[in-house]
């Protein structure tokens, strides 16, 4: 190997993205035993990605880990440039200029749609904006959901279904003393919802929940889960699926739904949550904006673990006054490189980016714009360790001679263009300011919302 990646000739490389990905890469470079410098992109002034603005604030086990990325970013080597937007501020082709890699760990910032009518109708929302809005992302800060209505529908079956479902379910008591956005706890504390909707197109035994996350309904303090035992009923191929040795997941998650099946759903004055299954939605109604979703009945068909839902052209409808489309996430085109329409990532081979059958020289990716939006928090540790692996594998075999302009430091190509940096020492000052404002309330922290507000801090 040349004297790339030497004390007196580090190995340069771009992060774009500061989420789980973008930092468990750093950590596997700052191993590899070369000499490393990263310097790590984010568009938004703090960093962490879903970590932050994903994570529910009731939840607060789940962002103690970012106790281990405050560590990496502290590594010699490292630098944060936080409020740098790729592909507007500062160009992909600029970042291959001066990098001798670029890793980009961007995730799925956007939401796949259902492609029915009505969905754009006032009222219909995304999940993604609801849990930006209720954890102080600055994208959502002003968004409106209006509450107003008895009746709240989620139309998907996955973890971050059960989020939004269960913060709606909960009461200003206990979400008061989480790092929820002040904005969003006074909008909650008024709703007049009553019955919330949780519905999905397969079977219970499909349904994509943890036990962990489900379990969470039975102790609300003044919301019930109820479940139709009829729908609980399964056929041959859900049989096999729920005894697969592999399953315990699903076992425990089928017992739960049992549970919420024989328990008190009359008790008087709670709210309910109702888990419903093998309904798929096919249109929002409504003079002006949402007022019914209209639901096909489904059967299941196919081999266990392959089934898919099938229409029976037998449909509900169920009033409702707000929705929110919880089906998954998707990557966003990025100006300069290839990108995967259909699957909404940018293509790869074992991280390493593709055009066709061509391979981008060190230009890389990890995370969910890499594999799509599977996976929890950990799971982008093994997935970023693979991509840095891959790397240096390309390093090794090519015996890389520079082809970049190493003595250009990009802080010179922000300058030039009059961009307001914030460092990851500027983020340690938002992040005291925020704990302290949230001790003043008895919260973990008391987020600022709104990017033009923490810049003015930093002034």
């Amino acid at each position: 190997m040349n004297s790339i990646g030497s004390p007196s000739d580090p190995f340069r490389i771009a992060i774009v993205g500061s989420g789980p990905s973008g930092f468990y890469a750093t950590e596997a470079l700052f191993k590899s035993g070369l000499h490393i410098q990263v310097d790590m992109y984010e568009r938004l002034p703090v960093p962490y990605g879903l970590v932050r603005s994903g994570v529910a604030p009731d939840h607060p086990k789940l962002k103690q880990v970012i106790q281990v990325y405050a560590g990496i970013a502290e590594t010699p080597g490292f630098r944060f440039f936080g409020n740098v937007t790729i592909g507007r501020d500062i160009s992909v082709q600029m970042l291959q200029s001066v990098y001798d890699a670029t890793i980009y760990t961007c995730g799925a910032e956007s939401d796949r749609r259902l492609g029915i009518l009505g969905e754009d109708l006032p009222g219909s929302h995304t999940a993604t904006e609801f849990v930006g809005w209720y954890n102080g992302h600055p994208d959502y800060r002003d968004r409106v959901f209006d509450l107003s209505h008895e009746t709240a529908v989620i139309f998907g079956q996955g973890n971050v279904a059960a989020d939004v479902s269960r913060i709606l379910a909960k009461t200003r008591d206990e979400l008061k003393n989480t790092d929820i956005a002040v904005h969003a706890l006074e909008v909650l504390a008024n709703s007049r919802i009553r019955n919330i909707h949780v519905v999905g197109r397969r079977g219970p035994v499909q349904a994509k929940f943890t036990s962990k996350e489900l379990k969470e309904f039975g102790e609300l303090e003044q919301a019930v889960p109820v479940v139709d035992p009829a729908e609980l009923q399964l056929n041959p191929a859900s049989n096999i699926e729920l005894a697969d040795k592999n399953n315990t997941g699903t076992r425990k998650v089928y017992e739960l739904f049992s549970e919420f099946a024989g328990g008190n759903n009359n008790a008087p004055g709670k709210r309910r949550v109702y888990f419903s299954f093998l309904k798929g939605p096919v249109e929002f109604t409504g003079n002006g904006r949402v007022e019914k979703v209209r639901f096909e009945r489904n059967v299941l068909s196919g081999d266990a673990f392959q089934q898919s839902a099938q229409g029976t052209a037998e449909f509900i409808e169920i009033e409702t006054g707000i929705v929110f489309r919880s089906i998954g996430y998707r990557g966003k085109p990025l100006a300069g490189l290839p990108f995967d329409e259909k699957r909404g990532l940018i293509p790869n081979r074992d991280g390493r980016i593709i055009d066709g059958d061509t391979v981008l020289p060190y230009q890389y990716v990890a995370g969910w714009i890499k594999r799509g939006p599977t996976g929890i928090i950990g799971t982008n540790r093994a997935d970023s360790v693979a991509t840095v692996a891959s790397l240096l594998s390309d390093l090794q075999q090519s015996g890389k001679t520079r082809t970049v302009n190493s003595k250009t430091d990009p802080l010179q190509l922000l300058s030039t263009a009059g961009i307001k940096i914030v460092t990851y020492q500027d983020w340690q000052k938002i992040d005291q300011l925020e704990i302290s404002r949230g001790l003043s309330v008895d919260k973990p922290r008391e987020k600022f919302t709104r990017v033009n507000e923490i810049l003015q801090l930093l002034e």
